[in-house]
């Protein structure tokens, strides 16, 4: 069993979910943290780790071969997790170019650095946004066809093919996790749940985008980052294995499920211009992950968003650090002018879509 990780892009969301838990509950276990902390990462969401004893933090871009190399060879892992990434559709369409240089040439990075340390075993954290948009039936199997629809997810299946290229042509120990949804705690308020709840808290305007009929599967972090952890350790290489939470729901019913817990008004929502090429519907069949890795989600939706929304009303000192000047340059890029343009409150209509 794996004691020593390195956890690229570990400051993010799901990456300091996944080092939190992962020193909470392995007592041997120590993790690096690799982390170029941009607007997606903030030490802020590591406070405590370092009381553990057994966690460092490396400021470092994962494309920079020679300081990921000497990050690698200090902290001499057992695993690599390598969730560093570029992760926002919204921005992959307003500037391409981030996405592939991070998602696509920084991991080609991190499997040359793996190549040259045989036995070194990486599980690559992947979406489920690399096959594109289901239609009103049917679930993603791991082996469909990839159809990636933005710049984002088009990076990602990039990605995916070339670290599967790296197992059958190197022999690379290498997985490839694709997940639905995530939601919980440390998610920047740039992404559907924390956005709505915080505009809500504060009696802003909510940005609607579409039809409100975009379903997706909604999983508790938590849960995601059990299913890494059984990746990285029980999957077999070459394998990819899916993760979900076996509940969908259309954005609607999401955002008028923060308005109700929160009791505020329906008349908050504004509808915007929906974004180009926006999926319709994602929806993970996870029964090789349960069958190969033992994995199931443990967290139902009103459990999650419980615990979500308790979270950021208690937490909004970290909120007011991570909307910084990047945060709100972004914001008002993608924003302002929908909402100036935006149509009146309408029970037919929804919410902008989530992404990692």
């Amino acid at each position: 069993m794996a004691t020593r990780w390195f956890v690229t892009g570990g400051a993010g969301f799901i990456g300091a979910n996944f080092v939190r838990g992962l020193l909470a509950r392995r007592r041997d276990s120590h993790v690096t943290v690799y982390d170029a902390l941009t607007y997606a990462g903030h030490e802020i969401s590591l406070d405590g780790c370092t009381r553990t004893g057994r966690f460092a933090l490396v400021r470092g871009d994962v494309c920079d071969a020679d300081a990921l190399d000497a990050a690698l060879r200090d902290a001499s892992p057992d695993v690599i997790v390598h969730m560093a990434a570029e992760s926002h559709v919204d921005r992959s369409i307003h500037g391409p170019a981030p996405f592939l240089r991070t998602n696509v040439d920084g991991t080609f990075r991190v499997l040359e650095a793996v190549r040259a340390r045989p036995g070194l075993r990486v599980a690559v954290v992947s979406t489920d946004e690399v096959y594109g948009s289901l239609g009103p039936t049917g679930r993603f199997v791991e082996g469909m066809p990839l159809a990636p629809s933005s710049p984002y997810s088009a990076s990602k299946a990039a990605a995916d093919l070339l670290t599967l290229a790296y197992v059958h042509t190197y022999g690379l120990d290498a997985v490839i996790t694709r997940c639905s949804n995530n939601y919980g705690p440390y998610q920047m308020p740039e992404k559907l749940i924390p956005l709505m709840i915080l505009s809500a808290l504060r009696d802003q305007p909510l940005p609607v985008y579409g039809d409100g009929m975009n379903v997706r599967d909604w999983i508790f972090v938590d849960d995601h980052c059990a299913g890494i952890e059984l990746a990285a350790e029980r999957g077999r290489a070459g394998r990819e294995y899916n993760f979900g939470g076996e509940c969908e729901k259309p954005n609607l019913e999401v955002v008028e499920t923060i308005l109700r817990k929160l009791d505020k008004p329906r008349s908050l929502i504004r509808f915007v211009t929906d974004r180009p090429g926006h999926d319709r519907r994602y929806a993970m069949d996870i029964a090789r992950a349960t069958e190969e890795l033992g994995f199931r989600p443990s967290v139902d939706f009103e459990t999650g968003m419980e615990r979500t929304l308790r979270w950021y009303q208690d937490n909004l000192d970290w909120c007011a650090a991570v909307e910084d000047e990047r945060h709100r340059t972004h914001m008002r890029a993608n924003y302002e002018r929908r909402l100036e343009a935006g149509a009146e409150p309408s029970a037919d209509r929804a919410a902008p879509e989530e992404t990692r």
